[in-house]
């Protein structure tokens, strides 16, 4: 059985990209009816992004978006971003993850320190959404190609050529650069991030709307319409979605009873549990456990 797609990330995305010598991935993603969407997230890596097929928005940085096939987009690191398709039609992507101490962030040169570590810093801005109407577009789409090739004949020294292409593709949104994000944003963001945060660590546990608010000193109704605004789900929805998808991972390692992968996610009342999974995975839990073998 093929797996079923995560919809929702660990917030701070724990997910190793490439390896620690060579931190650089590929990922070909596909939304469709049953994967429509990847909740907000944000890691340490940066990634360079282009649209293959359909349309889709993205919010970065607690901006909206709207892209079309053949744009680009670049999300910096520690940046929150979520992706959803805004139509019917399937939606494709071709992501590169990468890290910028690959291109030398972790270094004492002048590269690093007056434009890579402020970038990771977030001290300044960049271009997230790049389309063709943009000066920088026809370079970054060449550069973008070549990278692609690279990647995938993998010859002796292709790490080099990458590096030398995603400095190239930095090089060329540093010429757009604006200034840092507006003190409210920063600091809606930051509450955000810590609020996920507690959630990933207890979600096994019962938590209420009045323990999330108080991460944010925000009332109960001030609360749950931030969440909801930024999110595009209530927080009662979104940690049953995340329980859910532990469930997933915890049925596909095989130790566990359905009852007792139920309690370990945090759903209590068994008969709750089996509505929730099969109304997101359009299956049961034997069902899907049956077809995993």
């Amino acid at each position: 059985m093929k797996k079923l797609q995560s919809l929702v990330l660990e917030q701070k995305e724990n997910t190793k990209h490439g390896e620690a010598s060579f931190p650089v991935q590929k990922y070909i993603t596909r939304f469709c009816e049953e994967f429509p969407a990847v909740t907000l997230h944000w890691h340490e890596e940066a990634e360079l992004t282009l649209i293959t097929e359909g349309d889709c928005a993205y919010q970065i940085d607690l901006a909206d978006y709207e892209v079309h096939e053949g744009d680009l987009l670049f999300v910096p690191p520690l940046v929150l971003h979520s992706i959803s398709r805004s139509t019917c039609e399937n939606v494709c992507t071709e992501t590169y993850v990468f890290h910028m101490n690959f291109l030398g962030g972790n270094s004492t040169d002048i590269c690093s320190t007056r434009y890579l570590t402020p970038l990771m810093n977030q001290e300044f801005t960049v271009p997230c959404l790049i389309t063709p109407k943009h000066p920088a577009y026809v370079s970054l789409r060449k550069i973008f190609g070549q990278i692609t090739s690279i990647y995938n004949e993998a010859v002796v020294g292709y790490e080099l050529a990458l590096k030398a292409l995603f400095l190239q593709a930095v090089f060329l949104l540093l010429q757009y650069r604006g200034e840092n994000t507006s003190a409210d944003t920063k600091v809606s963001s930051d509450k955000l991030k810590q609020v996920l945060d507690y959630i990933e660590m207890h979600y096994a546990e019962p938590i209420t709307v009045s323990e999330l608010a108080k991460l944010c000193y925000f009332s109960d109704y001030h609360f749950m319409r931030f969440f909801k605004r930024h999110m595009s789900m209530t927080c009662v929805e979104y940690i049953n979605n995340l329980r859910l998808e532990k469930s997933v991972e915890l049925f596909e390692q095989g130790n566990l009873s359905i009852l007792e992968v139920s309690l370990s996610v945090g759903f209590h009342n068994l008969s709750y549990f089996h509505r929730a999974f099969r109304k997101k995975y359009h299956m049961t839990p034997r069902t899907f456990i049956r077809e995993l073998n």
